[in-house]
């Protein structure tokens, strides 16, 4: 054997050991999930499958009736291949924002939904995720949680680009789904609106606030979520209780406690409610067991 030939045997060699190390191939990942997270080692960036699933149904969540109706009609669109629209859910925390998306999945992943959960700071990452989830037969929300960027992140730019601003067209398997306690995801400041123009009877945003708006515009949805009032918290908190298993014989007492935690967590949303459920069952549980 000559030395090139030793030389080309080495080097294949070499490949094939550094192809053990790297991680597996992500179309084989997405054959074998229905949700993912995508992280970073060592500045790569690869889907990681989910195992554990918040369990979460539609049927869970009360009061958000208009909101639930028309995200389950945009993503029963998409899923039979019809034009559908990515989605802004935005509203206070804790008012079923996240849980209904993650329901969403619980309810239709025998359909062929998927979902791939991706934080703010990885958005630069999109048009590479976009990449790897085209070409598959499945259809993918990109779900992007509490979504608010600082008035100098420049990653928002990225997300930009992929709901509405590139030549490259987003495959048309592929949805983004994002939630956000802000309408307009960046900070509005009254400066903003100084350099404000009126010209022939028409308002003209400054620059700065076009640029803020322009974000938002992009997504075809817009849901808004607020609180309860204080007899949908209750009827909230009833529901978690019954799921829990407590026992609802006497619930004067329960609403009392409800109503009490409520104000000094300052909220009466679903998550709060949900929280005191857990801690009302494990506490009287508890104690009965305790005599």
């Amino acid at each position: 054997m000559d030395k090139v030939e030793k030389f080309f045997e080495q080097a294949g060699r070499l490949v094939k050991r550094l192809e053990r190390l790297l991680p597996r191939d992500t179309d084989e990942e997405i054959e074998n999930g229905i949700a993912w997270r995508w992280r970073k080692n060592a500045g790569q960036g690869r889907l990681h499958v989910v195992t554990r699933f918040n369990p979460i149904t539609l049927s869970d969540l009360l009061h958000i009736d208009r909101q639930k109706n028309t995200l389950v009609q945009n993503t029963r669109q998409f899923l039979a291949g019809l034009p559908a629209n990515n989605a802004l859910l935005w509203g206070p925390r804790g008012t079923g924002k996240s849980s209904l998306i993650k329901a969403l999945l619980n309810d239709y992943a025998d359909t062929g939904l998927r979902l791939v959960e991706v934080d703010r700071l990885d958005l630069t990452d999109l048009p590479d995720i976009v990449d790897r989830l085209d070409d598959n037969k499945s259809r993918f929300v990109i779900y992007c949680d509490d979504l608010t960027f600082d008035e100098n992140d420049a990653t928002y730019r990225a997300l930009k680009t992929v709901l509405d601003g590139s030549v490259l067209d987003t495959p048309e398997n592929i949805l983004i789904y994002a939630t956000s306690n802000r309408r307009h995801l960046i900070p509005e400041y009254q400066t903003d609106n100084l350099a404000l123009q009126r010209v022939d009877g028409e308002l003209h945003h400054a620059e700065a606030v076009e640029e803020k708006l322009s974000l938002s515009e992009r997504f075809g949805l817009w849901l808004s979520f607020h609180p309860f009032n204080q007899d949908q918290y209750l009827e909230v908190t009833m529901h978690w209780l019954r799921v829990l298993g407590a026992d609802l014989s006497e619930t004067r007492g329960v609403r009392e406690a409800a109503l009490q935690w409520a104000l000094l967590h300052g909220s009466r949303s679903g998550r709060s409610a949900y929280q005191f459920a857990r801690d009302w069952v494990g506490r009287t549980t508890l104690s009965s067991e305790n005599g």
